[in-house]
Order: structure tokens, then C-alpha cells, then sequence
């Protein structure tokens, strides 16, 4: 096949996949095996994304990954590999150092954007530092955070929408607040799958509906987002953590092509 052309594609969009979290080394080298054809299909540099340790499941039965010393090797092993740009979360200030040995972009989740300690941590790695926006905050809240990173050395700062809280075990998206986000920066990240959960609303675990994810996509591009965030995977029924929200693997060629 040919690889794709197109003026949108020359821009560069940020785009983020991979699985939700750290489940095994096969898992991993099967989705950046894929990333690393889309990159060539589309021209573009599609950052790859797991979890060492998702730190927030609702139940604490909840799988939660390899812990961050394997995490890591498993994420090195992938860049060193297939060549591609390591994003992950970190969760508490300690983790910034040496997450940031691997990963291009070091990640504070939602609900810890206010944290000023773990902001500033991962600023100080020099590394990009992509800040999901509080289902609780709008989007003018977060020039906080961005100034708490910035001063304290980021080398780039991201903002990224991932929905607001709409009632109990529900999420809604106003996509006016990525327009707003892109008066802070200039990177403004669409979650595209976890804006389609229904956070702790499947009886001790997170539900979700991802056939909503491709809308979510184009909705945000006509808003003004200059990124997409997509959790794959190849099974994602069977997989352990977001598997209702996560988006068939197979089918990210096809909502790329979309936004391109």
C-alpha cells in the first residue's frame, strides 16, 4: 500500500496509542508493531502509551501491572526496538527520575493534576509534561498546573481533555473547553477513550461505551485539537484494565484516515 499523503498529515499531529496497561511483553511488541506500520503507512510518529501501574483502579482487586522497576524495562524494550516515543503516568513525585530514563513524555493523570509536588517533579526530568485535565476542573483551571510545570523547567507542556463529570458514574465532553485549552498551549490533547467511560459504574470496576470513540475524534478535531489519545488493544473485551472503552487495534488505521 502506498502511504498516505495529505496536508493535515504534514502538520504532525500528536497522536498517543497503546494499551491501557502494562499486561505482558507480547501484548506491548503487538501493538508497537502496528504503531510502527501506521507511522510508515501515514507519515507520522505515533507515541506509544501503557501503564506501569494503573494506581487508581476502583476496586483493589483490580490488576494494576508489572510495578514501576519491570514496568520500565518492559517500556525500554519497546523503544529500544521498534524505535518509537515512550509516554506513561506517574503517580507520585518519586516515580519522575526514573521513568524519565525511558519516557519522552511523563503523564499526570486527571485526578492529580493539582498536585503541585508531582507537577513539578516531572517538570524538573525536562521531559514533555502532558497534563490530563480534572473531570472537575474547566478548562481555564488549568493554566494553574501549566504555570506550576513551566516554572519549573518542562520542556514542553500538553494539555489533554478527557471529559467532565456529569452526575454519578458518567462522563460528558464540552469541546469548547479544547478551544479554550489552546489559548494555554499550543498542544491540546483529545482523550478519546477515556472520555467515553462511566468511571466505577460496573459494580466495582469502570464501564464504558467505545463506540463513540471515531465521533470523539473528529468532534475535537473541529474544535481545534492538535493531538489524539487512544487506548488499543487486540482484544480489548479481554483485557484488564478500561476494557469496555478501549478501541479495537484493528480499527485505528481506519479513524486516523478519518482525522487525516
Amino acid at each position: 500500500m502506498r502511504p498516505f499523503s495529505s496536508t493535515f498529515a504534514s502538520m504532525k499531529p500528536t497522536i498517543i496509542a497503546g494499551p491501557c496497561v502494562i499486561e505482558s511483553q507480547e501484548l506491548l511488541n503487538t501493538v508497537a508493531e502496528e504503531l510502527v506500520r501506521l507511522n510508515k503507512l501515514f507519515g507520522l510518529e505515533i507515541i506509544f502509551k501503557a501503564s506501569f501501574d494503573k494506581a487508581n483502579r476502583t476496586s483493589i482487586s483490580s490488576f494494576r501491572g508489572p510495578g514501576l522497576q519491570k514496568g520500565i524495562e518492559m517500556l525500554a524494550e519497546v523503544k529500544t526496538r521498534y524505535g518509537l516515543r515512550i509516554l506513561t503516568d506517574i503517580h507520585e513525585s518519586h516515580q519522575a527520575a526514573p521513568v524519565a530514563e525511558v519516557a519522552d513524555v511523563l503523564q499526570i493523570p486527571a485526578f492529580l493534576c493539582r498536585q503541585t509536588d508531582l507537577v513539578v517533579s516531572a517538570a524538573r526530568t525536562g521531559r514533555i509534561v502532558n497534563i490530563k485535565k480534572a473531570q472537575f476542573l474547566g478548562a481555564a483551571d488549568m493554566r494553574y498546573p501549566v504555570e506550576k510545570a513551566r516554572q519549573s523547567g518542562a520542556s514542553d507542556v500538553w494539555l489533554t481533555e478527557r471529559g467532565n463529570s456529569f452526575g454519578y458514574n458518567n462522563l460528558v465532553v464540552d469541546f469548547r473547553n479544547i478551544t479554550d485549552m489552546t489559548e494555554i498551549v499550543p498542544t491540546v490533547i483529545m482523550d478519546c477513550t477515556h472520555s467515553v467511560q462511566r468511571p466505577g459504574g460496573g459494580n466495582g470496576k469502570t464501564t464504558g461505551d467505545r463506540r463513540f470513540v471515531p465521533a470523539m475524534a473528529l468532534a475535537a478535531k473541529a474544535f481545534g485539537a492538535t493531538g489524539w489519545f487512544f487506548e488499543v488493544h487486540p482484544e480489548p473485551d479481554h483485557g484488564l484494565s478500561d476494557a469496555a472503552n478501549m478501541l479495537e487495534l484493528s480499527k485505528l488505521e481506519g479513524v486516523i484516515r478519518s482525522l487525516l
